[in-house]
């Protein structure tokens, strides 16, 4: 059931600068991604997306963490940068109107270690010379003034923020229940599957449940060696929640595109992910 979009797996792994000797990453993501675009038959779209209906530009919702705390740990958390800035110009590029949300609005916390020299894309390089794009995600929306109204799609980007706050959130839980149930498509990579914590469907049951979807795996989660530290592992939370979870190989794009439900396991998957939740407007 569903759709897989794979890329290539990492040869190996270094140290992660600001988390220490306790933090790995993958190298070479940008090649990695390359790869999973070009397997997956997937190309730049540039043309400006409208509503087929309406004719007006399609309009889609991000929402991301107000979360900066790390458990008891003293360190600082937040949203992957790379989660954000890649799917943000995926949609931008193809002419979306995107408006940017979090619960607590104004700036969200940005994870210091997605901003670490070994984290760069060109997606976030393109963002710290986008002055424009920087006020936008200076000047969020509080989730609680968001309705769903008026809204073609909904995404989450990242970061290990989302486990306590969104995870939680009563607004975002229903927001998503709302697109869910007016067949609007809903994407979240990396840690943002934690959102689905406690949405329900129409049904009265989870609505991951019998749904194939992906997320941080808990490999991965080790590797950073914070298994001890988040609230909930997001592969456990997932399987508990009735889904059909599956996952490629550590550190590289996997995608699982479910009805109108875009899941993607990791950072590597952000531009995967997006690409996919967009042919879906």
């Amino acid at each position: 059931m569903g759709k897989e979009i794979t890329g290539l797996s990492p040869a190996r792994a270094k140290p992660f600068p600001g988390l220490a000797a306790w933090a790995w990453w993958p190298m070479g993501r940008n090649g990695l991604l390359g790869a999973a675009l070009n397997s997956s038959g997937l190309t730049s779209l540039t043309r400006r997306r409208r509503n087929n209906t309406t004719g007006a530009p399609m309009k889609l919702l991000m929402v991301l963490t107000s979360h900066d705390q790390l458990g008891d740990t003293g360190k600082k958390t937040g949203f992957w940068l790379e989660e954000f800035a890649a799917p943000y110009y995926v949609f931008k590029d193809a002419g979306v109107d995107i408006t940017l949300a979090s619960p607590k609005g104004g700036q969200p916390p940005l994870d210091p270690s997605s901003d670490g020299d070994d984290a760069q894309t060109e997606a976030t390089e393109r963002f710290k010379g986008d002055a424009d794009a920087q006020a936008a995600l200076a000047h969020t929306t509080p989730l609680a003034d968001v309705s769903a109204e008026g809204f073609d799609a909904i995404f989450y980007p990242g970061g290990h923020g989302p486990l306590w706050d969104l995870a939680e959130d009563a607004d975002s839980i229903k927001l998503i229940e709302t697109f869910a149930a007016t067949d609007r498509p809903i994407g979240a990579v990396c840690h943002a599957p934690a959102v689905f914590k406690h949405t329900m469907g129409r049904d009265g049951r989870p609505l991951v449940a019998g749904k194939s979807v992906t997320g941080f795996t808990n490999t991965e989660e080790e590797a950073v060696q914070l298994t001890n530290v988040v609230p909930f592992l997001v592969e456990d939370m997932l399987k508990d929640r009735g889904a059909t979870y599956r996952k490629g190989e550590d550190w590289a794009s996997f995608v699982r595109v479910d009805g109108k439900l875009v899941t993607g396991q990791n950072p590597a998957s952000s531009e995967a992910a997006a690409r996919e939740l967009l042919a879906l407007i």
